[in-house]
């Protein structure tokens, strides 16, 4: 069981204790499910939300969110990072984040379950299936909620995609793409650029380009689903491997999209955090087959 405590200063005698968790980015379902249970204290006896605390009051919030994901512990990932409130994994590809009727026992989900088995389970961002690199998952219900919802603690990600030597040279070493972005009529899995789409806001840079392809480095202003994958394929140029939007499948068997670095804050202490993960080796080996053609 994970329990955070917070102490009252000054700035927040008299406060009542819900209008003080809120401000810690507790949301109202949160502090709903506090008040089942003696999982709310402060000095160690029992405290309502609508009750006040003063200077030097110790308040106490304890979670008991246990898994009931199928655990896998025959599955791999890495783990980059690990403390009492969140984890990052280091996901390969062709390992889906969440479980689903196709994947009951395959995911990071499964991996999870096994090696936190008293841990809930909420990924902070997910990855597609076949993208790789760096996943953030919270382990209780207010560090989910303070990663969701609390903007100076959302995790930054930057993300590197392959793609044609041509994206460089029609494109532009650095730019912006903005198309909105909307779910392809009569099909459940791919989006497409579209007027009547959501906002969609990409930004790229080209850091390397030899041979053959061209590697990106991207960040993303919206996160809309497939948003990369979509964008690029609607400037002409596809992801390499990227199957379901016409990339280029003979030499990559998934689509070339790598998270390679992630920035956060600890949802509880605030300590900044900064991690990063190599490009894997086949989106590295595309690089060295085509400086091997060119040679």
């Amino acid at each position: 069981m994970r329990e955070i405590t917070y102490e009252i200063d000054e700035r927040h005698d008299g406060m009542q204790v819900g209008a003080f968790l809120r401000g810690r980015g507790f949301s109202r379902a949160v502090l709903t499910r506090l008040k089942q249970g003696d999982r709310l204290k402060c000095n160690g006896s029992h405290i309502r939300t609508v009750d006040t605390v003063k200077t030097g009051d110790v308040v106490s919030v304890a979670f008991d969110d246990r898994s009931e994901t199928f655990p896998n512990p025959d599955l791999k990932a890495d783990v980059v990072y690990d403390d009492d409130d969140i984890v990052v994994f280091d996901k390969p590809a062709n390992m889906p984040v969440h479980t689903s009727i196709w994947h009951g026992k395959d995911t990071l989900a499964n991996l999870f379950a096994a090696l936190y088995p008293d841990s809930y389970f909420h990924s902070v961002g997910r990855l597609d299936k076949d993208t790789s690199g760096l996943v953030t998952i919270a382990k209780n219900k207010i560090a989910a909620c303070v990663l969701m919802t609390t903007g100076d603690k959302r995790p930054e990600k930057v993300y590197y995609a392959v793609t044609d030597r041509g994206f460089a040279d029609s494109c532009g070493t650095e730019g912006e793409i903005i198309a909105p972005v909307a779910r392809e009529k009569d099909d459940y899995m791919r989006r497409t650029v579209r007027e009547d789409g959501e906002y969609a806001h990409t930004k790229y840079r080209v850091i390397r380009s030899t041979g053959k392809y061209c590697l990106s480095e991207i960040s993303l202003v919206t996160g809309r689903t497939h948003q990369i994958r979509v964008h690029f394929a609607y400037m002409g140029f596809p992801l390499i491997g990227d199957e379901l939007y016409g990339g280029d499948t003979s030499v990559l068997k998934r689509h070339a999209l790598h998270c390679g670095k992630l920035f956060l804050r600890q949802p509880v202490t605030g300590a900044e955090i900064s991690l990063s993960s190599p490009l894997p080796e086949d989106m590295e080996s595309l690089f060295d087959e085509s400086q091997k053609e060119r040679s």
